[in-house]
């Protein structure tokens, strides 16, 4: 944890110039084979800046990662392009570019490569040394989560309901499993379109194959954009977090 760093978005200038293209080569080749690996890539991220500090990744002797706590085991991918690009980076620059700080800028490489927004990455993190699996599946916001506890866990890390809010937008790229929204596309709730449930249900039969795919976004499934947002207005969504954001927020953000 670095709480107390002064980060930099030119902290590696000079011991590792070359540091930034290399990573974002890495991330280019790998979205390229596989379009999804964007959306991984920022979900990685994500659930590692819980804490910031590489801790998701790869275990070591002295280190148990937090790859098979529950919000991660099964779900959580995208770990080879950070091993590919932290390898490349240390064929030039050995020991001086941090797994924590690879992981932060091939978050915002793979954002901008599927149409998504870019943002100066302030540089300078250390990794772990240690890992908490019981901080994982505490702290990290889960899908079944009522509103109270996903305010509560993001104003623990600094961050505001609309802060919330925006971060919710990744939803527009990326597939989740069957068994994670199983139980609302065949609940007849008022609170999804029923014809966006009827769809959904062809790819998630309601016997077995609760582990199928399918994109969160139906109308531009490899686009990082807005239309989460118009999704959750028009309750085209997976999750049950129509409730959450209010009108006002949602008009912010459908820019």
């Amino acid at each position: 944890m670095q709480s107390n760093a002064q980060l930099s978005s030119t902290f590696y200038s000079r011991t590792c110039p070359n540091a930034l293209n290399t990573i974002r080569t890495s991330v280019r080749q790998a979205v390229s084979r596989e379009r999804r690996m964007a959306a991984s890539l920022i979900r990685l991220h994500f659930h590692d800046c819980f804490g910031c500090d590489a801790s998701i990744l790869d275990e070591t002797p002295t280190l148990v990662s937090e790859k098979t706590a529950l919000s991660n085991l099964g779900s959580a991918r995208g770990y080879g392009i950070t091993e590919d690009a932290k390898r490349e980076v240390e064929k030039t620059c050995p020991g001086v570019v941090s797994c924590a700080d690879i992981l932060a800028v091939a978050a915002r490489d793979a954002s901008t490569l599927v149409g998504g927004p870019s943002w100066t990455v302030k540089l300078g993190r250390r990794d772990s040394t240690t890992a908490s699996h019981t901080l994982a599946e505490t702290d990290l916001p889960g899908p079944f989560d009522p509103l109270d506890r996903f305010i509560s866990g993001f104003a623990k890390k600094g961050l505001s309901t609309r802060d919330m809010v925006a971060l919710s937008g990744s939803h527009s790229i990326g597939q989740a499993q069957c068994f994670l929204f199983h139980d609302r596309i065949y609940s007849n709730g008022t609170d999804i379109d029923a014809e966006f449930a009827s769809t959904r249900r062809h790819r998630c039969p309601q016997e077995d194959q609760n582990g199928n795919l399918a994109p969160l976004d139906l109308v531009t499934p490899n686009q990082l954009d807005n239309n989460y947002f118009k999704n959750l207005r028009q309750k085209k969504v997976f999750f049950n977090q129509i409730k959450f954001f209010c009108v006002e927020d949602l008009q912010m953000i459908l820019f």
